[in-house]
């Protein structure tokens, strides 16, 4: 199994293109507000249950994906301080068992257009952080610190790239093959 792991910061673009991506590769989404926002229900962010279990139920999906020899999965993941620094590690090493491969993408964005992204309405579906005050404070205060993401291959800045354009860099770059 493929897992493409993009990752980036908050309204970096990370759903967005990879819905792109999926439609090109034919490979499904696993974004993760899905579990982020089931877990809402129960949980407040970042407790150590809501922790936990997040990374309990994307270790065990993206796991048993590999165990099943699925082509291909898309992940999307913002990095922040709730996360475990040892997750990727912990996921890399689940996918690889299976003989699975991780394939890291970085979603960057100047801080102008994060900020100018953040309030969209498309941002509403799913739980997603949607405050401009709330992100400043969030991030003034340490909260997207993170270790750097080890092993990605491929950088793209979605403000010179709009989400189709992304999601075939990521086709070129990798040499993916595409639905007709």
């Amino acid at each position: 199994m493929q897992l493409f792991f993009i990752y980036g910061p908050a309204a970096s673009g990370k759903l967005t293109v990879a819905l792109e991506l999926g439609e090109k590769i034919g490979f499904p989404i696993f974004h993760n507000h899905l579990v982020v926002d089931m877990l809402l229900a129960l949980f407040e962010f970042g407790v150590p249950a809501f922790v936990e279990l997040r990374e309990m139920i994307w270790l065990q999906v993206m796991g048993q994906a590999a165990q099943e020899r699925l082509p291909g999965l898309i992940f999307t993941f913002t990095p922040e301080r709730t996360v475990r620094p040892d997750f990727i590690g912990r996921l890399a090493s689940t996918v690889e068992k299976a003989e699975g491969e991780v394939l890291v993408v970085q979603l960057t964005c100047p801080e102008e257009e994060l900020e100018r992204r953040i309030e969209n309405e498309s941002r509403a579906e799913f739980g997603k952080l949607r405050s401009l005050e709330l992100y400043r404070q969030l991030r003034d205060e340490g909260a997207f610190a993170f270790p750097p993401v080890p092993n990605t291959r491929l950088t793209i800045d979605t403000s010179k790239s709009d989400a189709n354009a992304s999601a075939s860099k990521i086709v070129e770059y990798f040499g993916l093959p595409t639905r007709s």
